[in-house]
């Protein structure tokens, strides 16, 4: 199959998808645990790319040691089978053929009568059917070694991989935490600043107005409602700066109070399946709830779904978010929909992110953060 698909497979997309199912194939052969790849993805476009380029030089790599250790492993195979089928034709049918052309069992042995056929093509069923049965085993085995040889990278570059990977992830967190501080310091001299300033001048005015004689009351009344109406609306734009750094709601209600208040807020139906998670890092809930919230946020603005889907779950010590829509589909953190926001939240923590929003629909946002802490 390799060597009559070998034009096609020399296309590198192709080449990586045909390698990438022959490494899960052996992976799952030989009960190997596969290194996890997501993480390479949702490093940003640069190491998307060297990640991209490594692969693709192991798939091409791939393909003629596959051409060469198919046929070398798989010739006594395809024997073994061949001469299995011959039997079960031969036995029954063997009066068919003209006598010139009268098959043969164990290579050189013609059929000549029911009892060549009878005796000979079962005890040829029988002994290449138990060499299959042992023998087959081994050869995949030894076939899946070797692609995880050529295909798994070494430690030495699985290592350097994760150096590259965290280097990135720290630049992108720094860049992320002082885009963050900036945003907050605007909010509170924009917002909470300029409201508690025009309040201290309301009630200064308010307390020169008191030493007037005659006193306007109508005057002061007017500048203490003003004053107050201010301090109401500093306290809400100082608890929505505040709920941008940990939403008081996971203190008050936990992750899952939390999460189903975001999903039933949300202007899609969206259904919410949260298992059992123990205990959770503070850090950890923190970035599932925005992401949940800024994915669902995505959801309605951009997706034009009827219907959407949370679920979070944990296994280990890993804790797995999967957010779904019924959209249109063709999300993409290139052009601002928010995905890049969650990559930089997750990354800060050695998660993983996966976006699969083909053009059409449906979308699937996978999280993955680790919570063993």
């Amino acid at each position: 199959m390799t060597v009559l698909a070998l034009p096609l497979l020399w296309i590198p997309r192709l080449a990586r998808h045909w390698a990438n199912w022959h490494r899960e194939r052996a992976g799952r052969l030989l009960g190997a645990p596969l290194a996890s790849r997501p993480a390479l993805r949702a490093t940003g476009r640069g190491a998307w790319a060297d990640a991209a380029t490594v692969r693709t030089s192991r798939a091409l790599l791939w393909l003629p040691v596959n051409v060469m250790t198919g046929v070398v492993l798989g010739l006594p195979a395809l024997l073994c089978v061949g001469n299995i089928v011959v039997a079960v034709i031969a036995t029954p049918l063997w009066w068919v053929f003209r006598l010139e052309d009268r098959p043969r069992l164990f290579i050189d042995v013609p059929v000549a009568g029911w009892t060549t056929a009878l005796t000979l093509g079962s005890l040829q069923i029988l002994l290449l059917t138990a060499l299959a049965y042992v023998g087959f085993p081994p050869i995949a085995r030894a076939h899946a070694r070797i692609c995880l040889v050529v295909l798994s990278h070494s430690t030495s570059e699985q290592l350097a991989e994760r150096v590259a990977v965290l280097t990135r992830t720290r630049a992108d967190v720094l860049d992320a935490h002082g885009a963050e501080l900036r945003r907050i310091e605007r909010d509170l001299h924009d917002g909470t600043q300029a409201r508690l300033v025009a309040i201290a001048m309301r009630l200064a005015v308010a307390r020169q107005a008191f030493s007037d004689h005659p006193r306007d009351e109508q005057f002061v009344e007017g500048l203490l409602r003003d004053a107050h109406e201010g301090t109401e609306e500093a306290m809400t734009e100082l608890r929505e700066v505040i709920r941008s750094v940990y939403p008081p709601i996971l203190a008050d209600r936990g992750l899952d109070g939390a999460l189903t208040a975001v999903t039933t807020g949300c202007g899609v139906p969206t259904r919410l399946d949260i298992g059992e998670l123990e205990r959770v890092p503070p850090a950890v809930e923190a970035v599932v709830y925005f992401a949940v919230a800024e994915a669902l946020t995505n959801v309605t603005k951009h997706s034009q779904a009827t219907a959407a889907g949370v679920r979070v779950s944990r296994t280990a010590d890993r804790l797995s978010v999967l957010v779904t829509d019924n959209g249109t589909g063709g999300a993409d953190d290139r052009r601002g929909t928010g995905i890049a926001g969650i990559r930089r939240r997750v990354l800060a923590l050695d998660g993983t992110v996966e976006v699969d929003s083909p053009a059409g629909g449906p979308t699937a946002i996978t999280v993955e953060l680790p919570c063993g802490w």
